[in-house]
């Protein structure tokens, strides 16, 4: 019998109560990820110290800013750094994180304005972790981690 490997994964891509705004989301493929991974769930927002629901949070270059004008940087690079030492303690290689999040966002995020518009860049506790060797995925390339299908390329 194989061994599972542990996988880092946005916990509101498990229907938790964490999203900004309070809704649940359901992934698809859950059952088929649980099958071959031993998921973490982690919310960098929620262990950075906010609630649900909160503000929406957009990054504006290195800061982040809630749409009241509030820099909440302090809360996402927390939450990173809590989000990176479960991963260690867990040693999880790959990470599925929630797209265009300000905190788990990899390759394209908000760009600041509130208006909906993306932009080229990542989100707080996706670059940290990166940056320490775990490969980052977004949920829509579930499909890479369920054929281990070149899990050497990210996005």
């Amino acid at each position: 019998m194989n061994k599972k490997e542990n996988l880092l994964i946005s916990a509101c891509l498990l229907g938790l109560y964490c999203r900004y705004d309070g809704k649940e989301l359901h992934l698809d493929k859950l059952q088929d990820l649980m099958e071959k991974y031993h998921l973490i769930p982690i919310c960098p927002e929620i262990m950075g110290g906010m609630g649900t629901p909160r503000n929406p949070i957009e990054r504006k270059g290195d800061k982040a800013v809630d749409s009241s004008g509030k820099d909440i940087t302090e809360h996402l690079e927390k939450g990173a750094k809590e989000a990176l030492k479960l991963a260690k303690l867990f040693d999880c290689k790959y990470a599925l994180l929630k797209e265009r999040s300000p905190s788990c966002g990899f390759g394209r995020i908000y760009d600041g304005t509130f208006s909906g518009t993306l932009i080229n860049g990542n989100g707080v506790a996706a670059d940290l972790l990166d940056e320490n060797g775990i490969k980052v995925f977004g949920e829509s390339k579930i499909r890479k981690l369920l054929d281990n299908s070149d899990l050497s390329t990210t996005i």
